[in-house]
């Protein structure tokens, strides 16, 4: 998927909601686990549910990874199953890969070709050769590790180097990359703060912003400092949606909370 059509989905929805599917059998309703395939059984509900009212998917592979074989073959379903059904909504492999050169186009190779994602997430630690192999891929998007939500970002990430943070000095440096005009970035929702600076550097891309929900991000604040032109913005919330209710109704109550997020953005859309 082009970032135009990406945007093109935005305008039509009038939403820029990204779905996380974080797929727990400890959180899922207990009906489901008679079910062959409980992950992809949850899924499909929720796919079946919410496409209509976001833009994005993004399971999150290590609650696939946790079940083995069976975790990952719920998450090939469930790509298989977005892809046939719903090939405009824009797919992210949340696996936070990143290593050398030769590994990281085998870890390409594995999202994009094998699974067919339209992105992953990468970590950016290593530097320019352990994201250039994924850039590499045409119409596909990296999102790189930008500046995170967890309580550990300030172990590093905004540590001063030469007199300026590090996320920045790495933010800058991406722009450099070979093909950086697929990078996409993570920039966690509990730090919008920041988001006006983040502009200043990387004005065009679009950013990836977790923690709208659960983990008390604003969608406010995130949009207004946050926003560019082409909304620039895909808003992920995974627990508040998928886990808001334990029943039979999960999928509709599911629903009801998307389409809250969906209304607030059509609002901040039409302003």
């Amino acid at each position: 998927m082009t970032t135009a059509q990406l945007v093109e989905q935005i305008k039509k929805k009038q939403s820029f909601l990204c779905i996380g599917l974080d797929v727990d059998l400890n959180k899922i309703p207990e009906h489901l686990l008679k079910e062959e395939d409980p992950i992809f059984a949850f899924n499909k509900a929720i796919i079946d549910a919410t496409h209509h009212l976001c833009v994005a998917y993004k399971p999150n592979t290590a609650f696939y990874e946790a079940y083995g074989l069976k975790g990952w073959k719920a998450l090939e379903k469930t790509i298989n199953y977005l892809n046939e059904n719903h090939p405009e909504i824009f797919t992210i492999a949340d696996a936070k890969r990143g290593d050398i050169g030769n590994t990281s186009t085998m870890y390409a190779k594995a999202f994009f070709e094998d699974l067919a994602f339209d992105s992953v997430t990468v970590a950016p630690y290593m530097g320019k050769d352990s994201v250039e192999p994924f850039l590499a891929f045409q119409d596909k998007h990296t999102i790189m590790l930008g500046l995170t939500s967890n309580a550990g970002a300030f172990d590093f990430q905004t540590k001063l180097v030469d007199g300026i943070e590090l996320y920045k000095q790495v933010l800058e440096t991406s722009k450099t990359w070979e093909n950086a005009q697929n990078l996409m970035y993570v920039v966690g929702a509990t730090k919008a703060e920041y988001l006006a600076d983040i502009r200043q550097i990387i004005p065009n891309s679009f950013l990836l912003v977790p923690g709208v929900g659960a983990q008390g991000g604003n969608l406010q604040d995130v949009c207004k400092y946050g926003m560019n032109d082409t909304v620039g913005l895909l808003i992920n919330s995974s627990r508040g949606i998928i886990y808001a209710s334990k029943g039979e109704d999960y999928a509709e109550v599911a629903a009801e909370k998307a389409k809250e997020l969906q209304e607030e953005m059509a609002e901040i859309l039409s302003a």
